[in-house]
């Protein structure tokens, strides 16, 4: 069970598809078992551990019942890599109505996807965005918090930023953020990522990663010595940012990193676009 809590308005929530709960798990497990879905090869996975398919799988999951996403929209994926989330996502949407783009700073992982989604789903489109990370692309040409992705204004229903602000400094979420709105059509979604981290997780013993104070308040460090390895903030911190972006929160759903029950692992936000 989900270990959730609504913010003000959340009663305004995107609502995930009703009854939908024996469908979509035939559909994740098939995408679990289908061997003939593109999967690179284990050591070519460079974001993420785990099994390839199964988190994709579980991610779709997600974007549906926590973020609503229906088969006609049209999806952004920030943070692409090699293509985990867009694997599973050609199987619920609609190749006649919907479109995929998919953006990664890692040249190795946007080739990939190309070659080997692309090919056979051609609403699936990836494209490298030479943004500068320290540990991902320390060579990348575009500061992160000026980064202007190649798209239109309000082109996307549905954007996923999944495992991105675990490993950005704050200014770099804000830029992010900024272009989030931009980019999103009135009503539509961000499904977004996070360690929150509230008064007493970083003393749970089952806490993973157990995360030490920062050098800049309000972050939190799984590794001082590569600190945007796995970086987290104080809770309110990422709403706020997201808020003064012009989005709207409707939930938060707590991750099982802090060693409680959940189905996810990082925090969940889900913001809107207002109408």
């Amino acid at each position: 069970m989900n270990a959730q809590f609504d913010l003000t308005n959340a009663s305004r929530a995107p609502k995930p598809i009703p009854d939908m709960d024996l469908g979509l798990k035939s559909l994740m497990e098939e995408i679990r078992q289908n061997d003939s879905l593109p999967a690179p090869p284990p050591e070519n996975v460079f974001v993420g551990d785990g099994d390839y398919r199964a988190i994709g799988a579980e991610y779709l999951g997600h974007f549906i019942r926590l973020g609503g996403l229906l088969p006609s929209e049209s999806v952004l994926d920030i943070g692409c890599g090699i293509g985990r989330m867009a694997v599973p996502l050609t199987q619920y949407l609609d190749p006649e109505t919907a479109l995929y783009e998919g953006v990664d700073p890692v040249n190795a992982g946007i080739e990939w996807c190309v070659q080997n989604i692309t090919a056979s789903y051609p609403n699936f489109r990836f494209c490298r965005v030479d943004v500068a990370h320290e540990l991902y692309n320390p060579g990348g040409a575009i500061a992160g918090d000026e980064i202007v992705l190649p798209f239109s204004d309000a082109k996307f229903d549905f954007v996923t930023m999944v495992s991105v602000a675990t490993h950005l400094p704050e200014g770099e979420i804000s830029a992010y953020a900024r272009e989030v709105m931009r980019l999103l059509k009135p009503g539509g979604r961000l499904f977004l990522t996070a360690f929150v981290v509230a008064a007493g997780d970083p003393d749970r013993q089952a806490a993973r990663p157990r995360f030490t104070r920062g050098k800049t308040p309000g972050t939190w460090y799984g590794d001082p010595s590569a600190p945007l390895g796995a970086i987290g903030f104080d809770a309110g911190i990422i709403e706020d940012i997201l808020t003064k972006a012009g989005l709207q929160i409707r939930r938060l759903s707590l991750g099982h990193w802090r060693g409680i029950a959940s189905d996810h692992y990082q925090d969940v936000i889900i913001a809107v676009k207002p109408e």
